[in-house]
């Protein structure tokens, strides 16, 4: 009886367990620190987001899975979760998507990482996820914010690739109306959604039409 109530008497905060600095899974060397736990804030419906899927692989722009990845985020969009446009890059995923809450934005990007899995393992005969963190969705308030996500994610591909030249093929670019020097033709329009809210379909166009060799920002 002596030991059990002594075991009982410790002290909360004694040192042994419990939240502590430097506690838990240490991260590896080099790599990013993860999206915080937390609560997502609401989404609304009139605001485009861009979101950022971060894969444990480094292959997904090769000639045998783009396709694949291509056609899985043809098929994520629905009526409450649209992929307007995308670059895929090795070793992740950009999107500027439009949703009708924050429920609509979290299922349809978790189907979408489902449907890209899927392909990703089909191909390498693979298991397991291609994921190796949450989400990233940051929303777009101004057209201003509108026109810097386009820039960032249709052009992604110039921050990894300095000697690059036209459009990125790996990406919805070649169906983007809103290049100042180039013109979309009919089979490139139909490889994407069309935006339904104001910032991303006009919004936006009120800070000029983008160049195919302007660059993200730092």
């Amino acid at each position: 009886m002596r030991d059990r109530d002594l075991q009982r008497s410790l002290p909360f905060g004694s040192g042994r367990g419990g939240l502590r600095r430097g506690a838990g899974r240490k991260r590896a060397p080099g790599r990013r620190p993860g999206v915080p736990h937390r609560r997502r804030p609401d989404h609304v419906s009139r605001y485009p987001a861009h979101v950022t899927l971060r894969a444990s692989i480094r292959c997904l722009r090769s000639a045998r899975i783009f396709p694949e990845a291509r056609r899985a985020i043809g098929a994520a969009s629905g009526a409450e979760f649209r992929v307007v446009h995308f670059s895929v890059q090795n070793d992740h995923v950009h999107l500027i998507v439009e949703a009708a809450d924050r429920e609509a934005l979290s299922h349809g990007v978790w189907g979408l990482a489902i449907r890209l899995t899927r392909a990703v393992n089909h191909v390498l005969q693979r298991r397991g996820s291609s994921w190796d963190d949450r989400y990233h969705a940051r929303p777009l308030h101004t057209p201003r914010e509108v026109r810097s996500a386009l820039v960032y994610v249709l052009q992604n591909f110039r921050k990894h690739q300095h000697r690059t030249a036209g459009i990125d093929p790996c990406s919805s670019a070649s169906s983007f109306d809103g290049f100042r020097d180039w013109k979309v033709s009919a089979c490139d329009a139909e490889r994407v959604v069309a935006a339904r809210t104001w910032l991303l379909r006009v919004g936006w166009r009120r800070h000029g039409l983008i160049a195919r060799a302007e660059r993200p920002a730092a």
